[in-house]
């Protein structure tokens, strides 16, 4: 075999000092600063859910006399409140994550994305 078979490992032609530009983009500030505004965003929405749901779950298993307490004159229970409040919250923190994402998100994604992708041509 020759040193210039297919099975190869070097760069990509094109990618000046061995580097992609998708690589060169992954260590850019404006990549850094769009992973801390998703991080800022997302994970404390993501605890919050989880807090949410891991109390439901616990109340369910732990406290059943509380959650089949009945509210009012009716057969609605808190743990019917609490489920169904966790389908209420997923739709709530969906459509607030997909509002913020395009006001706040997307744009400067999609400027970085064409920068990248216009320097890669």
């Amino acid at each position: 075999m020759s040193t210039t078979d297919h099975g190869s490992s070097g760069p990509p032609a094109g990618a000046g000092e061995g580097r992609t530009p998708y690589e060169d983009a992954l260590d850019s500030p404006e990549f850094q600063a769009l992973r801390r505004r998703f991080r800022r965003f997302v994970l404390p929405l993501s605890a919050f859910f989880l807090v949410w749901y891991a109390t439901y779950v616990l109340l369910a298993g732990y406290a059943p006399g509380f959650m089949s307490t009945r509210v009012g004159d009716s057969n609605i229970t808190i743990g019917l409140l609490f489920g169904l409040g966790q389908f209420v919250s997923t739709f709530v923190i969906t459509t607030a994550y997909v509002r913020w994402a395009n006001k706040h998100f997307d744009p400067a994604a999609e400027e970085l994305r064409h920068r990248v992708e216009g320097g890669a041509r």
